[in-house]
């Protein structure tokens, strides 16, 4: 455990308001405990549109309002992204405002039962751009037996952030560009969240569940088959030949189809979902978490954001026909604000619950108080706290 007040001993050269801080704080921290999950987190992350900045088409960009109350929060946009969208070589549509308004849980429930990840908006990232699952909603000779991976059989109608339209609706199957998902020496931000409330992160998050161990990019434990016919199913269910699929060749290369990816416990450290129950910067009491896989080349793996079932209860209104367009039951507030790393607690005010946050986590165990997510909690971290000091902007 960090000694806080031997701590500020060490720190006598640095200025008397820094001392003064430290001083306090260090105090704090020996008598009390500081829950820096105080208030909830998925209010934070939103790219929300302050400007006016407009994207495709003149439309108004990027998240356009949040608001949250006890059990909710709804995340307003136009589904439009203020990055560069377009061309779709062979794709029809167009992208359209979409108004959504999505209903992510603040206190989300893992499910006995694991849902199904379906066709359409399986999640929303933090610009407000739906997410989709890998399928393209096609299969080989329509016998929705083998079925066609978005990522091969739709790739040349990609613009340069990895996305298109369907119909109206702009969409992402994997990470984009467009969002930073962070580098290999920091744990990855926020890229979005799943419709059952959990988290999304980039690839890259603390190598030990527990927040311990540095930097890590996390492996997923999904794999291409070893296959060259598609005369059998992943569970080894063998198929009558009117249900094969087409045999592996450059035209229909393995991976081509979901059924040519298979998942093996304990293959990479994330589990049949693409997650794992963790520490995070956002959740240093831990949470179950998505991460956005890429192989050792840093190009997007397999299931890119989330397996085949969510970890979660679904929330309804979000999924389905006509979904997406929430209103909220409860009474909510909007939240004015931008984030503010520094402010540990959620309280709007770095201060000294947030030291006694710092302090309590000082060393190589990430979490709370690494601020710069580079997997320790050190110096670095201190200065850019002390640098916050006050009213978060």
């Amino acid at each position: 455990m960090f000694d806080g007040v031997q701590y500020v001993k060490r720190m006598q050269h640095m200025n008397h308001r820094a001392n003064s801080l430290l001083l306090s704080c260090a105090s704090a921290f020996v008598t009390a405990t500081v829950s820096a999950q105080s208030v909830f987190p998925a209010v934070i992350p939103w790219k929300i549109n302050t400007t006016g900045q407009t994207g495709y088409q003149g439309i108004a960009a990027d998240v356009q309002g949040v608001r949250f109350g006890q059990s909710y929060v709804y995340v307003a946009s136009t589904g439009i992204p203020s990055y560069a969208i377009g061309p779709w070589p062979g794709n029809p549509g167009a992208p359209t405002n979409q108004n959504w308004s999505f209903r992510i849980p603040r206190n989300p429930v893992l499910a006995t039962t694991l849902p199904t990840v379906g066709l359409g908006h399986i999640g929303v990232f933090v610009n407000g751009v739906t997410m989709f699952n890998p399928s393209d909603a096609r299969s080989y000779n329509n016998l929705n037996i083998w079925h066609q991976n978005a990522m091969w059989f739709e790739a040349s109608g990609f613009d340069t952030a990895l996305g298109h339209p369907a119909m109206v609706e702009y969409h992402h199957h994997q990470r984009t560009p467009g969002i930073p998902s962070g580098n290999p020496t920091h744990h990855s931000p926020i890229i979005g969240y799943a419709f059952d409330g959990f988290p999304i992160y980039g690839p890259y998050g603390y190598a030990n569940a527990d927040g311990s161990g540095g930097i890590a990019r996390l492996t997923t434990s999904w794999r291409k088959r070893n296959i060259t016919q598609r005369t059998t199913l992943p569970n080894g269910t063998q198929l009558p030949a009117n249900q094969y699929g087409p045999p592996v060749s450059a035209t229909y290369p393995l991976g081509a189809y979901i059924e040519d990816f298979e998942y093996v416990p304990g293959l990479g450290v994330l589990g049949e979902s693409n997650g794992r129950q963790c520490v995070t910067p956002d959740y240093p009491n831990g949470t179950y978490a998505y991460f956005g896989t890429v192989d050792s080349a840093g190009m997007s793996e397999y299931p890119y954001l989330i397996g085949q079932k969510y970890r979660g209860t679904l929330v309804t209104g979000n999924t389905g026909p006509n979904s997406g367009h929430n209103t909220p039951t409860e009474t909510v507030v909007t939240f004015c604000c931008t984030p503010c790393e520094a402010d540990t607690d959620l309280s709007r005010v770095v201060d000294g619950a947030d030291m006694a946050v710092l302090l309590s986590h000082w060393g190589p165990v990430g979490g709370a108080g690494d601020l710069n997510r580079d997997g320790r909690v050190d110096a670095a971290d201190l200065t850019a706290m002390l640098a916050a000091w006050g009213s978060c902007p």
